[in-house]
Order: C-alpha cells, then structure tokens, then sequence
C-alpha cells in the first residue's frame, strides 16, 4: 500500500514539473532568441518483494523520477526587419553580453539600441561586447557584416569641399561557440552562462544577419499537445491516489472493528 502512494505521488511531483516547464515556455514563445526548457526524466530500480502463496520472491520495479531540467539550443526562424539594430546568428554561435555585475552573458537575443553615452546595449541586460570589449558607435548608421564586423560611417570633407562618406571598422563582435547539446544555466529569459570550451571548432558554420531578430525556438502546438498529456497524467496519478487513500481508510475500518 505504502508503495503505491509512493508512485502515485511520485508521477504527480514529475508531472508538475513538466507542467511548468511547458508554462513558463509558452509564456516566453514570444521572446526574441528564448531558448526553451525541457524536464529529463530518469529511472532507477526499485526492489520489489513478491509473496506467492506463503513465499517470498525478490523483483523490481522502474521508477522514474525528474532528473534535471535542460536548456534546448536549437535554431530558431527569423523575423526581417532591415532595422540595423536587429542582428540575429545562424548557426551555434551566441552574442555576449556584459551585465552591471561584470559578468558575461551569453544569448541570441539581438534586439538592440544604443543607450546615453552611444554604446551598444540590450536593454537593461547590459552592453554587447565585441574583441575590445564594450562597442561604442555613437551613431545608429553602422553596418554589421556577416563575420560580426561592424563598421560605421563617417563623413567627411575633401580638398573640393565634397563631402565624403567612408566606412572605418570600430570592432567586431565577440561570438561565442555553444554546442547543440551543452548545459548551460540560465539568467532570466534571454541570457545563459556557458562554462565549458568556447572556441569556435574549425569547419563550423555561422553568419551573422543584421536587419533580423531570431524568434523563440517553441513551438506552441508542440507544447500545448505536452501540456495536455502531462495534465491527465497528473489527473490520473492524483485519481490513484484518492483511491488507495480510501481503501487504506476502509481497511483501517476493518481492522478497528476486528
């Protein structure tokens, strides 16, 4: 009897997780770069002692049990916009961001501005960072190529008295590899810390597209169809529940009375 509320519970407790996993996920499928979560699961086995008749018989039972929750580093799809402050990546590269603490964020979120003293910030999360640290253009007429360099424009006046506009290279951004299938920890909905080997391996692929925003990598119908599988499990677990709680209470009836 112990042992099956101990299961029962068990799934509620894992599919509780998972519902708000999913939640928190379709809550941010409008984020700009959110990359979404997911519940591991894994098993162990459970000694379970079997009474045939008068004797005893050693089994086992699967448990599983929520292990960890993942971050999903898949590509996502682009919105265009041909604002020069929208940059997104194709590819397992990620910008990285520097927050009042001093610390380095990672994202894919490239919805940026330029804040009072004309450096390059997302939001309040702090100033992207390029190979010379934080990039100051002053200016919102600048180009991003898709290596990360980033050049603006200057006017000019020559010995005519034309003007003249050149492009002079103010930084390049500082990228940071992440593999597909790494751990990273999460801050908020748009920044990760990734600790582990972060060079660039040779013959991997990206590009850099100004004039664009990467979406949320969620996919609602995805989610919705999870959330509703995880809710009448989460039922169904509870209805067990309610049951061996009620015969547990009939049995301890019976016994009184004997």
């Amino acid at each position: 009897m112990l042992r099956g509320f101990y299961n029962a519970a068990q799934g509620m407790i894992v599919k509780q997780r998972q519902l708000d996993c999913i939640g928190n996920n379709i809550v941010n499928i409008n984020t700009a770069g959110y990359r979404k979560d997911e519940i591991i699961t894994n098993t162990f086995l459970d000694e379970l002692i079997l009474v045939n008749g008068r004797k005893e018989t050693s089994g086992h039972l699967l448990q599983t049990y929520a292990d960890v929750s993942k971050t999903n580093l898949e590509q996502s799809n682009f919105t265009w916009t041909e604002s020069n402050f929208d940059v997104a990546i194709f590819g397992n590269v990620y910008f990285n961001i520097r927050a009042k603490n001093n610390t380095v964020y990672q994202t894919r979120n490239g919805q940026w501005e330029l804040d009072g003293e004309g450096y390059l910030i997302l939001g309040k999360a702090g100033r992207v960072q390029g190979q010379n640290g934080d990039i100051r253009l002053n200016t919102d007429d600048f180009r991003i190529d898709n290596d990360g360099r980033i050049f603006v424009t200057e006017r000019q006046i020559d010995e005519e008295g034309r003007a003249v506009y050149n492009e002079r290279q103010v930084d390049q951004l500082l990228l940071t590899y992440i593999p597909p299938d790494a751990d990273v920890d999460k801050l908020g909905n748009n920044l990760m810390l990734y600790t582990g080997n972060a060079q660039l391996p040779e013959g991997e692929y990206f590009d850099v597209i100004q004039g664009a925003w990467e979406h949320s990598n969620v996919d609602g119908n995805k989610e919705v169809t999870q959330m509703m599988e995880a809710q009448r499990l989460y039922q169904a677990n509870s209805q067990i529940l309610k049951a061996l709680d009620q015969i547990n209470s009939k049995a301890a009836d019976i016994a009184s009375v004997q």
